[in-house]
């Protein structure tokens, strides 16, 4: 259609209607560009929890109600306390989390903007310093700035610091210098880089020695107000860190609040949550059908609630929705699971090894610390696109067959023979069947600690390491570590959601089907 107005048209018109459509699809390109930047958490939330999305147990069936239209400002909104509600979460949730100074990209029209308009200011500043008689207006209004903020790193109990910054910085008295002609900018400055040194995090020391090397009014005056900003994103962390053991009450309500009031105006909002807790009592029941002789897991809402979270390290993200009440932490989730994938694979290869040549290696101290060193620099990339776990294995058997070779010899053990060579290469290959009998094992010894860790958070006290995990047996704790405190955490915000749609699902008196 676009072809055929342009021949309809003039010369010009056509040319410019064709230069229209080249600014909008720019347009739209950095739009699309700016999105991408954008923090994970809120975009996933907004994206996959709306008022009019298909429910998972609805289908194709026609709704009774139209769709309801939405105005603008109840988007942003909703928006807003969405991001204000994952940036929470954050904070909670991961200990690392820290306020980091903001970088624009480079090349950018923001960045190149920036960098024009700070240009031209400290340009202007430094023109009317230079003048005759000098113009202190910008001057001063620096230095007000500077005051304020070297205000505002002081505790309560900073009295003494801040009479001392009232009084040097007094702008009324730096006015009445300037127009007398009595104002130092230089020694102003030099008190400023003083208590700037004596406020600022150990880390910030190097920074302002490289002030005091500074003489010029204006580089200095730049350099200042550069450390000050990092000096702010440093009050802002250390700020964060004292108090995150205060906000976790007040967190966790704050996020049950808000995905409460996303619940009212969106009440399916909770549809893949009831389905993937759903799908936790179906195969729990299942496993118990078929445990005839065992004792089968027993339906209590924290037993399901528990083996459900297990189920999310094994999740489909591809073609399964993830649940609501969890998607603030799916990134964290899929990041665990390729650890445990990883830690899985790895127990494997050093279980085949302790069970190939057990008695030979098991009095040799550091052996196995090496050959996991080993694998592990081999599995580093395990997840990466190009990665191929089949030609890694295969590697890993062959390097760990040297190495075994050499320190038998070298402890006076009889030689590792070609024939255990072999049946060592081809047991480590096979691993890379997900149905491998060594790999399930690990696997399920893996996810039981993991469930384990759960059921034991309550008590402080961590469960006993399943047989075969004792060399990966630190990184298997941390992962459990991580993963319990996760947990606990998403119970508590989303307890009462919980309790009430498995109460609901318990109380059926019947496996409920997947597909209602």
């Amino acid at each position: 259609m676009p072809k055929e107005a342009d021949h309809l048209e003039g010369g010009g018109d056509k040319e410019s209607k064709k230069e229209e459509r080249r600014q909008e699809e720019r347009r739209q390109e950095e739009r699309r560009q700016e999105e991408r930047r954008q923090d994970a958490p809120e975009a996933m939330v907004s994206k996959s929890i709306r008022a009019n999305s298909s429910s998972p147990r609805r289908g194709n069936t026609p709704q009774a109600s139209p769709p309801r239209f939405v105005s603008v400002e109840e988007l942003m909104k909703t928006a807003k306390g969405v991001t204000n509600m994952a940036l929470a979460h954050e904070i909670m949730v991961n200990q690392d989390f820290q306020v980091k100074p903001t970088e624009l990209p480079e090349g950018s029209l923001e960045r190149q903007v920036k960098e024009i308009m700070h240009k031209a200011f400290w340009d202007c500043l430094e023109v009317q310093l230079k003048e005759e008689p000098q113009m202190y207006g910008h001057c001063i209004k620096l230095l007000a700035e500077i005051r304020e903020t070297l205000l505002s790193f002081l505790l309560p109990g900073h009295g003494r610091l801040r009479s001392r910054i009232e009084e040097v910085l007094d702008v009324a008295l730096i006015q009445q210098q300037a127009e007398n002609g009595a104002l130092d900018i230089g020694k102003l400055s030099q008190f400023i880089v003083e208590m700037m040194g004596s406020l600022c995090a150990p880390c910030r020391d190097e920074d302002i020695s490289k002030l005091k090397d500074i003489t010029n009014i204006v580089p200095l005056l730049k350099a200042i107000f550069s450390v000050l900003d990092l000096m702010k994103v440093d009050m802002a962390n250390f700020a964060l860190t004292s108090l995150r053991p205060h906000l976790m009450q007040q967190s966790v309500e704050y996020e049950r609040s808000k995905f409460q009031g996303f619940l009212d105006k969106h009440p399916n909002a909770l549809d893949y949550t009831e389905k993937w807790l759903e799908d936790a009592v179906r195969c729990l029941r299942e496993d118990a059908s078929c445990a005839a002789s065992s004792d089968p897991p027993s339906l209590l809402p924290v037993n399901v609630h528990n083996h459900a979270y297990i189920r999310l390290l094994r999740w489909d993200h591809s073609s399964d929705p993830f649940p609501e009440t969890v998607l603030m932490d799916q990134v964290r989730f899929q990041e665990m699971h390729r650890e445990e994938e990883q830690l899985v694979v790895l127990s494997s290869v050093l279980l085949i090894v302790y069970t190939t040549t057990g008695e030979a290696i098991s009095g040799l101290p550091g052996l196995m610390e090496t050959l996991k060193n080993i694998v592990n620099v081999m599995l580093a990339d395990m997840h990466t696109p190009s990665f191929s776990v089949k030609e890694a294995l295969a590697t890993i058997g062959e390097k760990l067959c040297v190495e075994l070779s050499q320190c038998l010899t070298k402890h006076g053990y009889s030689p590792f023979s070609a024939d255990r060579k072999s049946t060592l290469r081809g047991q480590i290959s096979a691993i890379v069947q997900q149905d491998n009998t060594v790999r399930k094992l690990m696997e399920s010894r893996v996810q039981n600690y993991l469930l384990a860790s759960l059921e034991s958070s309550q008590h402080k006290t961590p469960p006993p390491l399943p047989g075969g995990l004792a060399p990966v047996g630190r990184e298997v704790k941390e992962l459990a570590v991580r993963f319990s405190r996760l947990i606990n955490f998403n119970k508590l915000v989303f307890s009462p959601f919980y309790q009430k749609i498995l109460q609901n699902l318990l109380t059926a008196g019947e496996s409920p089907s997947a597909g209602t």
